[in-house]
């Protein structure tokens, strides 16, 4: 499962997920991949299960990059305990995720192939996603300006 090795505090505050991301939206790696059109927690078991997903659909062919980590620890106190006396231990792992973030890419497949093993993805994540393509351009330049 995923999670840091160490981090400087052991516990952290829930936050805020207004807005959207205004780094990693657009596909940067593969041909093909998640995008998240809200905004949500995204569990370490639930990267992991998406993952496996696009994997065994692909039938291990490709490579499947995962742009997101994580690194939030989400503390819960134990069952039938009263309130008060502080917080709880940390329980598991999210990753943050804002609108519009491209959570996972694909490459290295057909098309076909890329958007099944993506559809499967989709259904073990808890916000709504939607499949984007990478914007590639025709002058062959890297996509830089000139």
């Amino acid at each position: 499962m995923l999670m840091p090795k160490r981090t400087k505090f052991r516990k952290v505050q829930r936050g805020r997920m207004t807005g959207d991301a205004s780094r990693g939206n657009y596909v940067s790696y593969g041909d093909y991949g998640i995008q998240a059109l809200e905004p949500g927690w995204i569990t370490a078991n639930q990267i992991e299960a998406a993952r496996v997903a696009m994997t065994r659909s692909t039938k291990r062919g490709g490579k499947v990059w995962i742009k997101i980590f994580p690194d939030k620890p989400v503390s819960k106190k134990a069952l039938g305990v009263r309130m008060g006396s502080g917080k709880g231990a940390p329980e598991y792992w999210v990753a943050v995720v804002h609108a519009q973030k491209v959570m996972f890419e694909i490459g290295g497949v057909p098309e076909d192939v890329a958007k099944e093993a993506l559809r499967l993805a989709i259904h073990k994540l808890p916000i709504r996603c939607r499949i984007i393509e990478a914007q590639r351009d025709t002058e062959g330049n890297g996509g830089e300006a000139e």
